[in-house]
């Protein structure tokens, strides 16, 4: 797993050049928004019960077909595993948060998720809402709690929704 900083260096060590104006510019853009994005993590690590679970109630009302009979959340078993899965994403969305980097999504969500989703013929489309509902309940609870810089709070949760949502599940 890397953070913004390591991925910054070592994309301009493979290429053998010294870091330019770009590459200072978003170090200091990273760092200055450090405390924001410890904060915002902060925020979802103390109240990720309630988001996950605000966020399953607002994605089956939205979709109730999913927990009806023949749905992919009907049964306690498949309804908790859904659940399960939204606080993973959670999660991990919150190590991005703190790194500034995506690749924790690629390394430890993406991969393997298409081949595990197909086995068990889940729909992408619920998924992917799920995420983007827990974003806007994140970002509601981050200002909320006075975080004043939040314009990275989208990111890990777009980041893995268009990844997703591109992919032929």
């Amino acid at each position: 797993m890397r953070d913004a900083v390591t991925s910054l260096i070592r994309n301009y060590d493979v290429t053998g050049r010294y870091l330019d104006r770009n590459a200072i510019d978003n170090l200091k853009s990273y760092f200055d928004t450090g405390m924001a994005r410890v904060q915002a993590a902060a925020v979802i690590n103390s109240n990720a019960a309630a988001i996950v679970r605000q966020a399953g109630t607002q994605l089956f009302d939205e979709l109730p077909e999913l927990i009806r009979p023949g749905g992919n959340a009907y049964t306690t078993r498949r309804y908790a595993a859904c659940l399960r899965d939204m606080d993973y994403y959670l999660r991990y969305a919150s190590y991005a948060l703190v790194a500034g980097d995506m690749d924790v999504l690629d390394e430890r969500v993406l991969e393997g998720l298409r081949e595990t989703y197909n086995s068990l013929a889940v729909p992408i489309g619920p998924t992917v809402r799920g995420i983007q509902i827990m974003k806007e309940i994140v970002k509601d609870q981050v200002a909320a709690a006075g975080v004043m810089s939040s314009s990275f709070l989208e990111q890990p949760f777009d980041y893995m929704s268009r990844e997703l949502g591109e992919k032929d599940l």
